[in-house]
């Protein structure tokens, strides 16, 4: 059974992931903005280790909080010029940038609330719900696997190291 400070404390953390991550995609400074994803991050390994789950927690900080900023300073240190601001974005481009980002959260919610039967059906009741039918279920290569995505964003990840070394050659 849930304690109330178990509880407060998921609120506490659900709070600071939402404030971070609005705060990287608001900030005008772009090294703050990697650093507040690095927040964001770290508090969604917090979730991870509330709910029991240390091995995901130590992965979430290893590779995404670890690894993956890591890699997006290195991006930045290597192709923004300090003093090379950006223009500010027009009142055309704006509205169309927030109508995109709403289409896209609702594309997301559609496809959440359409598949979580079928991830549901893979995971079995949550009696038996274990990280390795997760894991599993998420790597999967049957009809509702996840491999393709897990293997697009590594190729996405080493496309963007191999542009970082192009770019510093050229310097």
């Amino acid at each position: 059974m849930e304690t109330i400070g178990n509880i407060l404390m998921y609120f506490v953390i659900a709070a600071a992931i939402i404030v971070f991550s609005v705060l990287t995609v608001t900030t005008k400074k772009i090294l703050r903005s990697a650093t507040y994803l690095l927040f964001t991050l770290l508090a969604t390994a917090a979730v991870y280790f509330q709910i029991g789950y240390e091995f995901l927690g130590a992965t979430q900080i290893a590779v995404y909080a670890g690894g993956i900023v890591v890699l997006f300073v290195f991006a930045i240190s290597l192709t923004h010029k300090p003093g090379n601001d950006a223009e500010p974005l027009t009142s055309h481009k704006r509205w169309l940038g927030l109508t995109a980002a709403i289409a896209g959260a609702g594309i997301c919610c559609y496809a959440l609330v359409s598949n979580v039967n079928i991830l549901a059906q893979k995971l079995g009741s949550m009696q038996d719900f274990t990280i390795d039918k997760l894991g599993r279920a998420l790597m999967s290569t049957d009809k509702f696997g996840y491999l393709f995505p897990f293997e697009a964003i590594s190729v996405l990840l080493l496309a963007c190291i191999i542009a970082g070394i192009v770019i510093a050659r050229k310097r």
